[in-house]
């Protein structure tokens, strides 16, 4: 017989997923409710407004998806391609090929456009594309974790308006922690997930979709049989390719009709709430801020260690930071060493920067002072076991002296 779970009290600061809040996992512990229960509906309507809030947009269309953070992205990709219709990915890192792999299996005939990991898209690279493939949708990752780096998003939208596009935005990794404004950015659907900025478990991805993308969405809509009602009309379109995901049906289920798709995950559903709460609480501009500063203070750290950043610093997200596993120095035998003599994780990376790159989070729950400096002595200390020369005790100072600062 297993014994009971009880996992060693790991520091999550990695790319995500992250040690959620306490607050949330107690709400997790709330007593289950039946999905037609007049109090959980009144619970999913709260989700919904509370993330408008998050997402800063005022879209009708704003709930979650249950799953991690690939169910949206995939809700989104099949909700919204049609077979045959043109799709247009930047690929700045390992979630731009994602999206590719995603939106070729619903059949969408796909360009995707690469810059060097470590870099990103400049808008006129994207408008070039768009003129010359003419794409119905732009799929494109705010933040890609895997090099660190975030897409800026603000002249996206009004380019994709302006060439008859949608526009998806997949911001898994950003959500909460950095500046997400659906709205005034023009962004047609937006999806993330709760396990990093949000500070929560994976397993729930809130989405929002505005009039342009539910348009689209409903020319698909189909009702399943056994579930039609008289009156009850399919869209006019080819119906969607997948049922769990099927973003029409899923607005059936979340809307006053409550017509049933699935059971919604009651536990998730109370701890996406929990972080959205908090996160309103303790207001959108702090959290950006307190990323911000525990982004700074590790690069600072990590700089006084002698340790040199990955990419363009100037699009670095500051939820993850890149570093150069330094020369001589097995990469894989100090994350080993920081999980087993320190109880911290950290990343490697994917493809081209897999065993070159440490990633380290500062994001959700783990954005605090204490877990950046926790991070850099376990650090510091296992380098000098590895025979790195590093300045004992300066990337510490170095952290503090920022945080001294505010």
């Amino acid at each position: 017989m297993p014994d009971d779970i009880n996992p060693a009290p790991r520091l999550l600061m990695g790319p995500g997923p992250i040690n959620a809040d306490p607050r949330v996992l107690r709400a997790m512990s709330a007593q289950l409710l039946g999905q037609f229960d007049p109090q959980f509906r009144e619970y999913m309507k709260e989700v919904s407004e509370l993330y408008r809030g998050v997402f800063q947009t005022k879209n009708r269309w704003t709930l979650l998806i249950d799953g991690t953070a690939r169910a949206a992205i995939e809700a989104a990709l099949a909700s919204l391609i049609e077979p045959g219709e043109r799709v247009l990915v930047p690929v700045f890192g390992r979630f731009g090929h994602l999206k590719v792999e995603i939106a070729r299996r619903f059949g969408a005939e796909v360009r995707a456009i690469e810059v060097e990991w470590g870099t990103v898209f400049a808008p006129e690279q994207i408008e070039k594309e768009m003129k010359s493939f003419r794409p119905k949708i732009v799929a494109v990752s705010h933040g890609d974790t895997s090099t660190t780096m975030a897409q800026p998003l603000a002249e996206l939208g009004a380019l994709c308006r302006a060439h008859d596009a949608l526009l998806y935005v997949d911001a898994t990794a950003t959500l909460g922690g950095m500046d997400v404004a659906s709205d005034a950015w023009q962004l047609d659907v937006v999806s993330a997930g709760l396990q990093k900025c949000l500070g929560g478990p994976s397993g729930s991805a809130p989405l929002t979709l505005n009039e342009r993308a539910e348009k689209v969405i409903a020319r698909r809509r189909h009702t399943e049989e056994g579930l039609k009602r008289k009156g009850d009309q399919d869209g006019d379109g080819p119906v969607i390719r997948t049922n769990y995901f099927d973003l029409a049906m899923i607005m059936d289920y979340w809307s006053d009709k409550a017509l049933n798709h699935h059971t919604e995950a009651t536990t998730m559903l109370y701890a996406a709430r929990e972080c959205a709460r908090i996160l309103l609480k303790e207001g959108l501009q702090k959290a950006f801020a307190r990323h911000a500063v525990a982004s700074q203070g590790l690069t600072a750290g990590l700089k006084a260690m002698g340790l040199e950043l990955f990419g363009d610093q100037r699009h670095k997200m500051p939820n993850v930071t890149g570093v150069h596993i330094p020369q001589g120095v097995d990469g894989d035998k100090v994350r080993r060493a920081l999980l087993e003599r320190f109880n911290i994780e950290i990343g490697t990376s994917f493809g081209p920067l897999h065993g070159r790159i440490w990633r380290i989070g500062t994001m959700g729950y783990n954005a605090r002072e204490d877990a950046v400096l926790n991070t850099l002595g376990a650090l510091d200390a296992i380098l000098s076991q590895e025979k790195y020369r590093i300045p004992r005790g300066a990337a510490v100072d170095a952290a503090l002296a920022v945080y001294r600062r505010g």
